[in-house]
């Protein structure tokens, strides 16, 4: 790798470092155990993705390739990964029921906009829509998830949509399964275009100005939190009308498309 290639990676990777670190610092972790968690990730991604073509890969190229020892290479294999996949599956079923609930005419008015829900009963009940949606939660821990982000507000036994969108509340642990699962989308995106031909790139875009004035940014602010919000919502209803169903004998695939809005002050 050429010098200035270097110079420019080391220096992205610092930066994008930086907020992982503050998180991590937060929340009492330690740099000894972030670089125990590196050096695990160096080994399954060298033994993975890295294997020469029609070979099978082994503990002295993943050495080679990684810069561990051959002991230490061995050692991470044997250990393996233990990430846990449950969170990400809670939110992505929180969010399949929200569109259910928007698109879902059995659970929609007379003005085709999401009805208020009894809890529990019959056709158009929220216990049906968190059965139909979310698979194996509990109609009462999907009710408490979304309530607890102010997706919904629950009288009487009635549930109301109140945000299009979920957004884990005061649930640090959902929020931080979230950092795994949205940056590590984000990253996967820069790293398939800086690998790909022209004709397979992927969308990856973004607006920024650094000398907006201050007295704007409110009112910039809400703007683009309603258009993007309008945004995924009309997604959200083109994508559901796409989905396999279940039994079908095809492997359903993956995709999304994520909006973010950042806020500094200009750097000079």
């Amino acid at each position: 790798m050429g010098g200035k290639l270097q110079d420019t990676l080391n220096a992205a990777v610092r930066r994008l470092l930086q907020p992982l670190v503050r998180i991590l610092l937060r929340n009492g972790v330690a740099y000894g155990t972030l670089a125990e968690l590196i050096r695990q990730v160096y080994v399954d991604v060298a033994f993975k993705d890295f294997a020469p073509q029609g070979k099978k890969q082994t503990v002295s190229r993943v050495s080679a390739l990684t810069g561990l020892t051959r002991k230490e290479v061995k050692r991470l294999l044997e250990e393996g990964s233990h990430a846990a996949h449950d969170g990400q599956a809670r939110y992505s079923r929180a969010v399949r029921v929200i569109s259910g609930w928007l698109h879902d005419e059995r659970f929609q008015g007379e003005s085709g906009k999401p009805a208020v829900l009894p809890v529990d009963g019959g056709q158009n009940s929220f216990a049906l829509l968190v059965k139909e949606y979310s698979g194996d939660i509990p109609t009462r821990a999907m009710l408490t998830m979304l309530e607890e982000g102010g997706t919904v507000s629950v009288s009487k036994d009635r549930v109301r949509l109140v945000r299009h969108a979920y957004v884990p509340g005061g649930d640090a642990i959902e929020k931080i399964r979230i950092l795994g699962s949205d940056v590590f989308e984000l990253i996967s995106t820069i790293d398939h275009n800086l690998t790909t031909d022209a004709a397979s790139l992927r969308f990856q875009r973004k607006v920024a100005y650094d000398n907006i004035d201050p007295a704007a940014i409110g009112k910039l602010k809400k703007m683009s939190f309603s258009k993007a919000q309008t945004l995924l919502e009309q997604l959200d209803k083109q994508y559901s009308g796409h989905l396999v169903e279940e039994g079908d004998a095809r492997d359903g695939k993956y995709i999304s498309l994520g909006i973010y809005y950042f806020e500094q002050d200009s750097e000079g």
